[in-house]
């Protein structure tokens, strides 16, 4: 299948899978994620295939949300909410992949681009990488699925950190905080993904893969049930006046003031 947005390369048990709107800083679009999950849900019928690396063209892993937006126009509200739930859905495809994945992360991972990264199994860090979730800064919470997936990392305090107080945290603190598995050189970031998708596809791929969903289903048991509705708080914060404060306060480069309405 072609892709626009992705560009992907296989070698024996390897495949490496390239976000591709260097321009953009692989901003994620409707269009964009239509891919992501797209190519997530073909690797189910690939046995070949063990190990999966996703990393970024250009500067950046993924900037989040292409705020520019370029996805079908929503109409009723029901629409509305069927369309906010694309992240979701590319989100859960790869976390729910049999093949071991591995995050190539090179720069920025920012909203939804962090989401991603945290989705996958394992995560090598270039030295210029950083993390950081500016939704609070536009007034809406954080969704795709991404708080869990953060949580089930960093803890529930550092979560707090990312997610409330918007902070962004740099290649060091990353690995230091356990979000990075390993901090290497930009130059030896897609050697070294490239090395480790070796040792990990090298491994039986049966046991492999069964312990891996086995993992998964042991930290995310609760996540569906807490978090089923994290479309419906972002629909909501979004109609709020303080969202709309939050939105000119920001590209106005000033402080806003809430009122909780």
């Amino acid at each position: 299948m072609a892709y626009k947005n992705l560009r992907i390369h296989k070698d024996g048990h390897v495949a490496v899978v390239h976000f591709n709107r260097p321009t953009k800083a692989n901003a994620l679009n409707h269009a964009h994620l239509v891919d992501i999950e797209n190519a997530a849900l073909a690797f189910r019928d690939d046995a070949e295939t063990r190990v999966v690396i996703f990393t970024g063209t250009g500067k950046h892993f993924s900037s989040g949300a292409d705020l520019d937006g370029g996805g079908p126009a929503a109409g009723s509200l029901l629409e509305r909410r069927r369309l906010a739930r694309m992240g979701e859905r590319a989100t859960l495809a790869v976390y729910n992949m049999d093949q071991i994945t591995i995050a190539a992360w090179n720069g920025a991972a920012m909203g939804g681009g962090a989401v991603l990264a945290t989705a996958m199994d394992l995560r090598i860090g270039a030295e210029d990488c950083f993390m950081q979730y500016p939704e609070i800064d536009i007034g809406v919470n954080l969704m795709w699925k991404g708080l869990p997936l953060l949580t089930h990392i960093a803890g529930p305090s550092r979560a707090k950190r990312l997610v409330i107080g918007g902070e962004r945290i740099h290649a060091d603190e990353l690995l230091a905080w356990g979000i990075l598995d390993s901090l290497v050189p930009r130059a030896s970031l897609m050697d070294t993904a490239l090395a480790w998708a070796a040792r990990y596809q090298a491994k039986s791929p049966i046991a492999a893969q069964m312990i891996k969903q086995s993992v998964n289903a042991i930290v995310s048991a609760l996540d569906n049930a807490v978090m089923h509705m994290d479309v419906d708080q972002n629909i909501l914060s979004a109609m709020t006046e303080d969202r709309n404060a939050a939105i000119a306060a920001y590209r106005g480069k000033t402080e806003p003031t809430f009122t909780g309405n």
